[in-house]
């Protein structure tokens, strides 16, 4: 019989105690900052029905990405591959008596069947935020600030990366009246631009003309020019006074108010969920060991309404924490994390073993996170596992330690000891906090 492979599925990973401190550190960061923008935290099931996604978020994400079955019932369900569907179905069951605008997030794992490479897993965990109840410009910023905020409170700089900013509607008015696409052709169009900087320009332009068909002597200078536009003021003249170019310029302004100094308007930004109808927006990195969207979102009306309710005003964001790790990486901001423990105690014989018992049930009702050996080891074992579990302090117990209540604490991080008692063994300890859950100094708004 072969025994089982200890690799995880392809395009998952497996988190180990160092692996799940950094992922996290990720989310607590996010969950701070959300919720400093007043979003409340929300849970929605793994599973739903497929439906949901065939409905709105293209067939590309619902048809060819989805994990899908049947279940024991005969529903076509579908391990979720995103959380607006889901975000979307709930508040439309609690649509006559939320409170709007509601500001609504998530920290959840989604699963999606392509093609694993950097930055892209088939499991992943994401970020989801959600502005409901509010339309217009006003909105949209705010949601960008949010994202630009998520990367700033990591201790990154705004020359780090660059915020790229479109709109769906402008991008309908350019594929219709300018490139005179039809509905197919746009979609495709559309697609191809969202594509862009992931194949060549060779390959680029030879779709581009498969598109364009009869017309690609007409179409490809103009479709040229478009990708050329570089600021809202380079628009044709005939898109001025849409509202669509209106809403960018005032999303733009606002964000500058707001302080954020790098937000670009970027005409080839198409973000390739089907749902969009509004702005939309992503999160570059700057760096050119990782010059790839980091995350992105944008407004999407019409989804709320699809499950029999009026629709609501909604923009979101989504960031995943893959992409968060490698860009902190990359620029160098990455902390350094340790065990949760505080003190690995260990007993220097058998016969100590009770006392040593004692002083950890009395170490962890004043808040410190107590490890007590019970393996009846050799001490030079017993220091060699807690250092190895990178605990920054050793208490060591023997029957005088018992007697007197007087502790031999050695700091293993710098190899020095001192003997206290339990009240000064407690000081120590907390002053000197390896674990970044609870140490709010590493976030700072």
């Amino acid at each position: 019989m072969n025994s089982l492979s200890t690799q995880s599925y392809k395009g998952s990973r497996d988190y180990f105690p160092e692996d799940k401190r950094l992922q996290n550190y990720i989310f607590n960061t996010w969950r701070k900052t959300v919720e400093s923008f007043g979003y409340e935290e929300y849970g929605a099931p793994l599973l739903e029905p497929l439906d949901i996604y065939l409905a709105k978020s293209g067939q590309e994400l619902a048809g060819e990405q989805t994990y899908a079955f049947q279940d024991r019932g005969g529903r076509m369900v579908a391990i979720r591959p995103e959380m607006t569907p889901s975000i979307s179905r709930m508040v439309a069951a609690r649509r006559q008596e939320m409170p709007m605008p509601a500001r609504l997030y998530s920290i959840a794992n989604f699963m999606r069947y392509e093609r694993p490479q950097r930055g892209r897993e088939r499991e992943f965990w994401q970020l989801n935020a959600d502005l409901f109840g509010v339309d217009g410009a006003i909105a949209d910023a705010e949601i960008i600030e949010m994202g630009h905020a998520n990367i700033i409170n990591f201790g990154a700089k705004q020359d780090m990366f660059t915020v790229r900013v479109n709109h769906r509607q402008l991008i309908n008015r350019l594929m219709d009246g300018y490139l005179k696409l039809d509905i197919v052709g746009a979609s495709m169009m559309t697609k191809l631009l969202d594509r862009k900087n992931k194949i060549s320009a060779e390959e680029f332009k030879q779709q581009a003309v498969e598109i364009f068909g009869s017309q690609a002597n007409e179409g490809l200078p103009k479709l040229a020019e478009m990708i050329g536009i570089k600021s809202v003021n380079d628009l044709p003249e005939e898109l001025a006074d849409d509202p669509s170019v209106k809403q960018i310029r005032e999303v733009m302004d606002l964000l500058v108010k707001k302080g954020i100094k790098n937000a670009i308007f970027d005409i080839t930004l198409m973000r390739g969920l089907d749902y969009y109808t509004g702005t939309v927006f992503e999160f570059f990195d700057n760096s050119p060991e990782n010059n790839r969207a980091l995350f992105g979102g944008g407004r999407y009306d019409g989804l709320v309404g699809l499950f029999g309710v009026e629709p609501v005003a909604t923009v979101g964001v989504g960031l995943g924490a893959t992409t968060m790790q490698q860009f902190l990486e990359v620029h160098g901001l990455l902390p350094q994390l340790s065990s949760h423990t505080d003190v690995y105690i260990i007993p220097v014989d058998k016969e100590s073993l009770p006392g040593a018992d004692t002083l950890a049930q009395k170490l962890r009702a004043e808040g410190v996170k107590a490890e007590l050996d019970i393996t009846g080891r050799k001490l030079d074992k017993q220091i060699k596992t807690a250092a190895k579990k990178q605990i920054p302090f050793a208490v060591f117990i023997g029957e005088d330690e018992i007697k007197n209540g007087m502790y031999t604490v050695k700091n293993l991080a710098e190899s020095n000891e001192q003997k206290v008692d339990f009240d000064r063994m407690i000081t120590i300890v907390k002053d000197r906090r390896y674990d970044s859950d609870d140490d709010d100094s590493l976030f700072e708004i």
